[in-house]
């Protein structure tokens, strides 16, 4: 029988009290006791402030042992969790805070700094806890607070499973992140799945690589805990340094791995594996974006003894397909392999543009139903009448956008996007939100911006840019004002500029002529 996404956490600590539910390599470990009564004392603060069941909660936190606690806390008071890319330009944390009207926020001081301007806009700003950046800091500042005025202590919530768990905001075609809503059926569906399909133990230890506004985060942090495992933090600095990511993962005897393949990729060509005894390692999973074959087959050389699970399916649904990679990948291979069949709280068929299914073998729209499909967007209905397809006995089929085709093993193979949306280091980029950002640019007059191949699956950014008669800006003014305005991964790679953006006959900026100058 499902049950809440946070209702593991209590049982595991009442069966694993001592055992180490979270480990941060640079700061220390909290045991699953520990990690229980930490989430509790923030429960009782934040129905203490007035958070009730159905409200959102907002973290600005980095990856760290507060953040996972923030997180269960969260989810034990009845709301909903909406963490927000640490690294991202305030104004567009502030508009998804404010998008969601989070009812608390808990952040880092030196993070909400740089948003009081922006919270300013709220209509009822969102009450803070702030901690101090170190990571293992929520305990005292809840004491703190308690000091001043003391939250009494109140039973966790475990609301109906429709309710929502957490709203995860992605890119966005109209120039604004979306908020993603999944519901505590639809998450604990796809952590149930994973349990089949993993087989997990208290002894495992579960890589945490993905931030925690990634929907690959959401295997790390749940997965171990209903098992009594132990969740390994990864911080960004180490996590993208292959030279200092590959002996952690020896060290920390890491047995379940967790990445976009770009990691991967990094690790097979400059971490010196062969230095290191990965021989923990039962599962290497991967999502996000095509695996080049040939870097995958130098990372399956060099560690050839556990599984790898190719991993697909957008933030909308999590994962919806898998495949397993064979133990030997042929030399004469290039393709990429198939995202593979359905998972099994998944139903998956393809459709023509009249939205009637194709038969095996022809490629179509991938379109899924079943219990781990969003709710829908956050506050935006105009996008979710058009997000999914209703069958005449009234089942909803969310749109993936993805061209596929299926083979008849009733394998699915990818075949391409049908819009403007690309996946870049992971992250489903919609090139809109990046014109509409370059677009406020005091200089531009257009702006067109491409995704070009950039070697084996692969993609480089460019915009194209006609400014008129106004004095071209520098290359380091548009990377700063990007960074103000975009997260890193949405910043292009190169910028070009432009008399006038070329048109189609119907007069639309021909994208297909500045592809061909890529």
């Amino acid at each position: 029988m499902q049950s809440t996404l946070h209702a593991a956490l209590d049982g595991t600590a009442r069966l694993h009290p001592d055992s180490v539910a979270v480990d941060d390599p640079e700061r220390g470990c909290l045991t699953y006791s520990e990690l229980n009564r930490l989430s509790d004392r923030l429960r009782d603060r934040l129905c203490h402030l007035g958070v009730h069941p159905g409200d959102r909660v907002g973290i600005h936190l980095r990856k760290s042992i507060d953040a996972v606690a923030s997180i269960f806390g969260i989810l034990k008071a009845g709301a909903a969790y909406v963490p927000v890319d640490s690294e991202a330009p305030a104004a567009r944390c502030a508009y998804i805070l404010n998008d969601c009207s989070v009812r608390v926020l808990i952040a880092e001081q030196s993070r909400v700094e740089g948003l009081r301007g922006e919270l300013s806009s709220f209509g009822t700003p969102p009450s803070l806890l702030l901690t101090d950046g170190s990571g293992m800091d929520l305990g005292r500042v809840l004491q703190e607070e308690d000091a001043k005025d003391e939250a009494r202590r109140v039973a966790t919530v475990h609301p109906d499973l429709d309710t929502l768990s957490y709203v995860l905001y992605t890119s966005g075609s109209t120039g604004k992140p979306k908020g993603v809503m999944l519901t505590h059926r639809s998450a604990t569906s796809f952590v149930d799945w994973c349990s089949r399909l993993l087989g997990p133990e208290p002894g495992d230890r579960f890589s945490s690589h993905a931030p925690l506004h990634f929907d690959l985060s959401i295997l790390d942090l749940f997965v171990p805990i209903k098992h009594g495992a132990s969740l390994v933090l990864i911080n960004d600095g180490t996590g993208k340094d292959p030279l200092r990511l590959a002996p952690l993962i020896a060290e920390r005897r890491i047995t379940i791995w967790y990445s976009t393949p770009s990691i991967l990729s990094l690790l097979a060509q400059y971490g010196k594996l062969a230095r290191h005894d990965f021989g923990a390692l039962r599962f290497v999973l991967f999502a996000g974006e095509p695996f080049p074959v040939p870097k995958l087959r130098l990372l399956k050389a060099q560690g050839p003894a556990p599984r790898y699970l190719n991993l697909y399916g957008p933030t909308e649904t999590n994962v919806c397909t898998y495949y397993e990679i064979p133990t030997e990948i042929p030399e004469d291979r290039t393709e990429p392999f198939p995202i593979g069949r359905s998972c099994e709280h998944f139903r998956c068929q393809v459709v023509d543009a009249d939205e009637r299914p194709v038969p095996v073998g022809h490629e179509g729209e991938l379109v899924v139903s079943g219990s781990g499909v969003m709710a829908g967007y956050w506050n935006l209905p105009e996008q979710n009448a058009r997000a999914f397809l209703v069958s005449s006995t009234g089942e909803r089929w969310y749109r993936t956008g993805d061209l596929v085709q299926e083979e008849s093993d009733g394998v699915f193979l990818f075949r391409g996007r049908r819009d403007r949306m690309v996946k870049r280091r992971g992250y489903r980029v919609e090139l809109g939100e990046i014109e509409a950002g370059l677009a406020v640019h005091p200089a531009t007059r257009e702006v067109a911006v491409v995704a070009v191949p950039d070697g084996v699956g692969g993609v480089r950014i460019k915009a194209f840019m006609s400014v008129g008669a106004a004095k071209r800006p520098s290359i380091i003014d548009l990377k700063q004002f990007c960074a103000e305005r975009l997260p890193r991964y949405m910043t292009p790679d190169s910028f070009m500029f432009v008399d006038m953006l070329p048109r189609t006959s119907t007069d639309k900026i021909d994208y297909q002529a500045l592809k061909a100058q890529g």
